[in-house]
């Protein structure tokens, strides 16, 4: 069994594939549009987008949609957690993934790792980034 994290861009899954490509080494695995779907299932005017992505981020595998499932609440109550080997992998993927985002707290030496910090990207999900063991 597997527990893997969807996460519902409202709109912006291409947008988020692209950026998590770039700030983190994302590899898109799969990418269905809803006019791939059969008939009914698109939404009128959503044709392009993202109907279901899945996406690797080291050995994670992620989901990711447009699909409006959880529509105005944004991602609360979790945090993706990225643990590195090293202080300059994480301080190389906290810079890229707080872009357009907002640290709320910021990347140093705490009494259980070399590198610790904590941001929301931009689009509202929240990370934390660790040197473990």
């Amino acid at each position: 069994m597997q527990v893997n994290a969807y996460l519902d861009f409202d709109g912006r899954c291409d947008e988020a594939l692209e950026f998590y490509r770039t700030a983190v080494g994302a590899e898109v695995l799969a990418l269905h549009r809803f006019k791939d779907a059969p008939p009914g299932v698109c939404p009128p005017g959503n044709e392009n987008k993202v109907m279901h992505a899945s996406f690797r981020v080291g050995a994670s595998t992620l989901h990711a949609t447009d699909g409006g499932h959880s529509k105005g609440h944004g991602f609360q109550g979790f945090s993706l957690s990225l643990t590195v080997e090293d202080d300059a992998k994480a301080e190389k993927l906290f810079t890229a993934l707080s872009d357009g985002g907002q640290v709320t707290m910021p990347l140093s030496k705490t009494f259980f790792a070399s590198s610790f910090g904590m941001l929301a990207d931009r689009f509202g999900v929240s990370w934390m980034i660790y040197v473990g063991p």
